[in-house]
């Protein structure tokens, strides 16, 4: 089976295109050198592939006929990735969450509304009268 056929049957890209792309661009290797999409693969076979800067390592178990199902594919390959690489893609996906909670995206108009009402009635608690005892001084009240 060609490899580009075998990433896609097994699920590593979502399509033969996208895998195809990736061979040409030099991200997937067998025993460190980069390969052609047509290259042959057989079992037991070590792929090496480069996807959203991780370092991914499989070895062919069996190749399937055509595409398989998820819960199949451990059947087919087996990961020998290192665990490290996975650290580090899960530090990246908290890093990521930092900034903004997953689901969380622009206010929608009901609380645009909540946020305009809550800053009016906010304004409207001081008076100017309130702002400027504020800023008079204490010592001058007492002097009068």
């Amino acid at each position: 089976m060609r490899i580009d056929k075998f990433l896609w049957s097994v699920r590593f890209f979502k399509t033969r295109s996208i895998a195809a792309e990736e061979i040409k661009k030099n991200r997937v290797s067998i025993a460190g050198k980069p390969v052609k999409t047509s290259k042959e693969v057989s079992e037991g076979d070590i792929i090496e592939i480069r996807k959203n800067q991780i370092d991914y390592k499989i070895k062919i178990l069996q190749i399937p006929k055509s595409r398989i199902g998820a819960k199949l594919v451990p059947l087919h390959i087996k990961d020998m990735t290192d665990s490290e690489q996975y650290e580090i893609l899960k530090m990246r996906k908290l890093t990521q969450d930092y900034y903004r909670q997953k689901g969380e995206g622009r206010p929608t108009k009901k609380d645009r509304r909540d946020m305009s009402d809550f800053m009016e009635s906010d304004a409207d608690m001081f008076s100017d009268d309130d702002w400027d005892s504020f800023f008079i001084d204490s010592g001058d009240l007492e002097d009068e």
